[in-house]
């Protein structure tokens, strides 16, 4: 049992040193290792030139989040391309600072180490890269001790001076847009027949429908049941071409479809009309088809004009 154990762990020893050359060069570069202010991006790109064969472990690289107290990594690319006879593999790493600093000094970002595979028929091969910690330089955002003034203000930079903009683009951009709005809303007003489109051609529902409504505001339904039945048989002699009694409304709706889911309704006005204009008086006629409900099959009928 003891050799067992003990084979592997002299293989490991004896390939532990061909492993460190399986990784050629590590290379970083950063824009500037000067000139950083608190909030500041700091930029670096690592380059990981490894032997073929060999690919990177995703999980060993570091993950964005806090590294310090201080120094945040934002952001973590890696990209791998042939180089040569080898593989490289760049890292594009964004730190940021919050280092709050009261002189020009040194801070150090720490390495950290990435692991690459190499599997094949007898088994996986890892090695592992060291990417050392490097430096750049911080700066403060104002001075330490700053001369005396005898108005706290001077301390403060003056406002930055803007030219005046031009407003010719905002306005045309405005009117346009005006415009557009104004032609909308009179193809709105003619497709719903307001004014100055209430008196269109092809719409007598629609004037029916605003005539019987204006009529069922009225204090008196019983005085004005009589014209509200009136306004709505002449839209349907109008739609018709001729005079519509109550027997023809079967031959209305065959050559009219569109209102045909009106019919009942449209048989309930007919029979209101009969007794209104015919019968004991609008009592009974209200009895039958009251003024609201009168407007409400205006409108529907209205609606179903419109929709055709």
């Amino acid at each position: 049992m003891r050799i067992r154990f003990l084979a592997p762990l002299l293989a490991g020893l004896l390939l532990s040193g061909p492993a460190g050359a399986q990784v050629r060069s590590v290379e970083i570069r950063t824009p500037r290792p000067f000139g950083y202010f608190l909030g500041d991006l700091v930029r670096a790109e690592v380059d990981l030139v490894v032997e073929p064969g060999f690919r990177l472990q995703a999980a060993s690289l570091p993950q964005p989040g806090a590294l310090t107290y201080w120094l945040d990594l934002r952001d973590l690319d890696a990209t791998a391309s042939v180089y040569g006879d080898a593989r490289r593999v760049r890292l594009a790493l964004t730190y940021q600072t919050f280092y709050a600093a009261l002189d020009a000094r040194a801070l150090e970002i720490p390495g950290f180490t990435v692991t690459f595979v190499s599997e094949s028929d007898h088994g996986a091969t890892t090695v592992k890269a060291e990417v050392p910690a490097w430096s750049f330089n911080v700066s403060p955002l104002r001075e330490i001790q700053p001369p005396a003034r005898d108005d706290p203000r001077d301390y403060m930079r003056p406002d930055g001076q803007v030219g005046p903009g031009d407003p010719r683009p905002l306005l045309l951009g405005a009117a346009g847009s005006a415009s557009l709005a104004l032609l909308a809303l009179a193809g709105l007003a003619r497709d719903r027949s307001w004014w100055p489109f209430r008196a269109r051609r092809g719409r007598p529902f629609g004037r029916a429908a605003r005539r019987i409504r204006a009529l069922a505001r009225r204090p008196d339904p019983m005085l004005h049941h009589r014209d509200a039945l009136l306004a709505l048989h002449d839209a349907l002699d109008t739609v018709a071409g001729r005079r519509l009694f109550a027997d023809d409304r079967g031959d209305f709706l065959k050559t009219h479809p569109a209102y045909a889911t009106e019919g009942p309704d449209l048989a309930r006005f007919f029979e209101a009309s009969r007794r209104t204009f015919f019968g004991p008086g609008p009592e009974d006629g209200l009895a039958v088809l009251d003024l609201p409900a009168l407007a409400a099959l205006a409108r529907r009928l209205a609606h179903v004009e419109r929709a055709a």
